[in-house]
């Protein structure tokens, strides 16, 4: 156990700091699968409002819950599948 306040402080601080951070991750997760069951559903309008969606959580949390170039690869990847569509 800690016993020094800065100690106890950034025990605090980190316990808060993971439960934000899981809960992006999850909401991450959540929009990329929301995003690719749009595409798979062929519906262009919806698919492009979920990749759009997605993108947006996946670039906020990118350098944060993951890294920069894997967002843009995620990214880059669900807008070339919604653009396929007819």
């Amino acid at each position: 156990m800690a016993n020094h306040k800065s100690s106890k402080k950034r025990i605090l601080v980190t316990a808060r700091k993971n439960a934000v951070n899981t809960a992006r991750r999850s909401a991450v997760k959540t929009e990329n699968k929301k995003a690719i069951k749009a595409i798979a559903s062929g519906d262009k309008a919806a698919a492009v409002a979920a990749v759009r969606s997605a993108e947006s959580k996946m670039m906020k949390a990118a350098g944060k819950v993951m890294p920069k170039k894997r967002a843009a690869r995620k990214v880059s990847r669900l807008a070339k599948s919604a653009a396929k569509l007819a």
